[in-house]
């Protein structure tokens, strides 16, 4: 069966789901080391305000402006490292909703910042690049150095990770935000197996043999997604948090940024249908690089056939709903997950949390245990 889309193996999610070919780059040398010390020093900043103050430092006592002159001379690796740092530094400034060639963008944000990150945005494939998949897919490393060459997948599945950025200080604990996007590389590490699964859905008709043995296999691999997430979900419990952070949550969660690449794929073939609808996948997709909206979207065309099982009756039919049911469950997880990191224990941020829960709801999440 012939692939889907001609992308190359650093961008083929059959490969390694919707990682990168190689491990995010933990480190930017010459003139970019500011950009990586404004996005640390960012991160951990108590509030958007102190953030934008230090952009604003920034832009007049360092070579930050100069920069976007250098953008066409990075490799696609590095350009994908810097805009993740730039990605971060967006999202704690609290720019999501900010179009950055728009005419009032200067108004808000710094000019020459701004410049920057349009050069970043278009060098690094991503139009948008302050979504979960920027946030998280391109901003962890492995606790230790491998021993030996393993597939990017491979390591995310079975290192402890670290972040490259952290939403937390240097010396204390991760923080809930840390984890959860740790756990969604986890996600997208163990999901590879859905994107091929997908695959070789897509095209196929029912009655075809293959069907019901890829949904049933479908189904598996999401039940044990969702034990990792519980598992996950019990050290997020545990981990510290802030304002700040909840604040970065309710962003995302208003820009519908938030659902991890992986579970746009199972639902392209699966099809839910309902308040996710055709315009709620184009806001959560915009995200993703444009080469993965465009496999995304060939999938949502192969798949028409197999969609038909939702109006069937039969084996086939049944494997196809237990699949849909599951993905509704895996969902559920995930939101349970960001609920958690959005409500962190006496800080007071019980307003932002609920307006994630809010978004999510009004977004076709379900809410697992939420107020």
């Amino acid at each position: 069966m012939t692939p889907m889309t001609s992308l190359s193996d650093s961008d083929d999610p059959l490969v390694h789901g919707f990682l990168p070919q190689r491990l995010p780059a933990p480190h930017l040398s010459g003139g970019w080391t500011d950009l990586d010390a404004l996005a640390h020093a960012a991160a951990a900043a108590p509030s958007r305000e102190e953030a934008r103050l230090l952009v604003e430092e920034a832009c007049r006592s360092t070579e930050l402006p100069l920069l976007r002159h250098r953008v066409a001379r990075l490799s696609e690796h590095r350009a994908r490292a810097a805009a993740m740092r730039l990605a971060v530094i967006v999202a704690a400034c609290g720019w999501t909703d900010l179009d950055p060639s728009s005419a009032g963008a200067g108004r808000v944000a710094n000019e020459r910042f701004l410049a920057l990150w349009t050069s970043l945005a278009h060098r690094s494939d991503h139009s948008r690049l302050v979504g979960l998949p920027m946030l998280a897919l391109f901003n962890w490393a492995p606790l230790r150095k491998p021993g030996r060459a393993l597939p990017v997948d491979q390591l995310a599945r079975t290192e402890s990770l670290v972040p490259i950025v952290r939403w937390s200080a240097r010396g204390e604990p991760l923080s809930r935000l840390d984890r959860l996007m740790l756990a969604t590389v986890r996600l997208e590490a163990h999901g590879v197996w859905l994107c091929r699964l997908a695959e070789t859905l897509a095209g196929r008709s029912p009655g075809d043999r293959s069907v019901s043995v890829a949904l049933c296999r479908m189904t598996r691999v999401q039940h044990a997604l969702h034990g990792q997430l519980r598992s996950a979900a019990v050290k997020l419990n545990l981990a510290p948090a802030s304002g700040q952070q909840c604040a970065v949550l309710a962003s995302l969660a208003g820009k519908e940024a938030l659902e991890p690449p992986v579970l746009l794929a199972a639902d392209a073939v699966l099809g839910m249908g309902g308040p996710l609808g055709v315009g709620s996948r184009y806001q959560q997709r915009r995200h993703l690089a444009a080469r993965h909206r465009a496999w995304l979207s060939t999938l949502d065309r192969r798949s028409t056939a197999v969609r038909t099982l939702a109006h069937r009756r039969g084996p086939d039919a049944d494997a196809y709903r237990d699949a849909q049911e599951s993905l509704v469950a895996l969902r559920c997880a995930y939101a349970e997950l960001v609920r958690i990191a959005a409500q962190p224990a006496a800080t007071g941020c019980a307003g932002p949390a609920h307006r994630v829960v809010g978004d999510m709801r009004r977004n076709g999440m379900t809410v697992d245990g939420a107020a």
